[in-house]
């Protein structure tokens, strides 16, 4: 089925962005996955090209396109690419972490950082999740107590995607501890602030070029002006936030799962068991037609909620149906093409066995398929 998602001047996007991964990115990948973390010259490389803050406008050093559609198209290619790790960084910076400096900044915010996150020099990050909670937010236990025209913050945060390569990290925490929801509000933490420290950078069982950190604040002084919207207005703030993350994520989701399902079915018209290609075995032609299928299906959704997110209407719910749905697809498509593949599949130097170990998070970053369901069970009415 032909996609109608995209106009001709997306596809010439795409053309500069594949050509881009495959000239800056592809080479260095085993490099980064090695070293868990991708070199800061990625983000000023991609600057440079146009790919980071295309919604911003021009003025401030973006491209002055607010349509989502060129956030999809960079997923896509990650995903075709099969880069995940190392893309994440920058579909955050664009994706997630951007929207909160374009509509929560002040002017004067604005004209400080915007420009330097177009341009790559300024690495963003956002810290919400904390060593003794997940998914409830509200029960944080890191402060910011203001003390004349600063807030002093004390606390840590873990699992913080961008953790070490960030100079910006949009901080949750409760500046009153006395509230749950209300208590929340939002700060810039900046590198090199006095008692802002990283810690480890995590080991994971994938996405191993992503650099993923504990951060840990004793102290730090950190001045009104760094702080988003209204003081006590953080959660709504995420609240609001949360629908493009999620969507972003469901993206990257089909888009991976489709790159499995092309390299599997390569293989499997190369690879010969009984004297006869695999793939011309009724199982192998029935479990990659469930495949094929479901990633269309998965594919026609996820256009939908673009073009809503696009007019401003997609919901909390629908995002959440996107996500955990195109999370568990993926998971799933993966770890039937990893089957297919049969003991090569399980090795490293196969991409199927990076696919696999990459696609394990996504069903719990960015709220978990369980969080996602609860959202849409209470939705309707439940």
């Amino acid at each position: 089925m032909q996609r109608t998602l995209f106009d001709e001047e997306h596809e010439l996007f795409r053309d500069s962005v594949r050509s881009f991964i495959e000239k800056e990115l592809v080479p260095h990948h085993a490099e980064w996955e090695q070293a868990g973390v991708v070199d800061r010259s990625m983000f000023t490389k991609a600057g440079a090209q146009g790919f980071l803050g295309m919604a911003v406008p021009e003025e401030l050093g973006g491209g002055g396109v607010p349509d989502f559609r060129y956030n999809v198209v960079i997923a896509e290619e990650i995903g075709r690419a099969g880069i995940n790790g190392a893309g994440l960084g920058w579909t955050l910076q664009n994706d997630i972490c951007l929207p909160y400096f374009l509509t929560l900044c002040t002017p004067e915010q604005k004209e400080r950082w915007l420009p330097g996150i177009c341009s790559g020099e300024l690495v963003t990050a956002i810290a919400m999740t904390e060593p003794s909670i997940g998914s409830d937010l509200a029960s944080m236990q890191t402060t910011a107590l203001l003390d004349g025209d600063h807030y002093v913050v004390n606390g840590s945060k873990t699992f913080i995607t961008n953790g070490i390569n960030a100079d910006l990290v949009i901080t949750a925490v409760k500046t009153d501890p006395t509230q749950r929801h209300s208590g929340m509000s939002l700060l810039v933490l900046e590198r090199g602030m006095v008692g802002f420290e990283r810690g480890r950078n995590l080991d994971k069982i994938g996405m191993h070029a992503q650099d993923t950190a504990e951060l840990f604040f004793t102290d730090v002084r950190v001045p009104v002006a760094n702080r988003m919207g209204k003081e006590g207005g953080g959660f709504r703030s995420l609240v609001t936030k949360l629908p493009q993350e999620r969507l972003s994520i469901a993206v990257s989701g089909v888009a991976a799962a489709r790159q499995a399902l092309a390299i599997t079915l390569e293989y499997v018209k190369e690879r010969k068991a009984f004297g006869q290609p695999i793939g011309r075995f009724q199982n192998s032609r029935f479990r990659l037609a469930e495949v094929a299928t479901e990633v269309e299906i998965g594919q026609s959704f996820i256009d939908r909620c673009v073009l809503a997110l696009n007019d401003r209407k997609l919901t909390a719910e629908e995002a959440a149906m996107a996500k955990w749905w195109c999370t568990e697809l993926h998971k799933r498509v993966v770890d039937t093409c990893l089957q297919l593949h049969g003991g090569y599949g399980y090795m490293t130097e196969y991409p199927i066995a990076r696919a696999y170990t990459d696609a394990r998070i996504t069903t719990i970053y960015g709220g978990t398929t369980e969080i996602m369901k609860e959202i849409i069970g209470k939705s309707l009415g439940l």
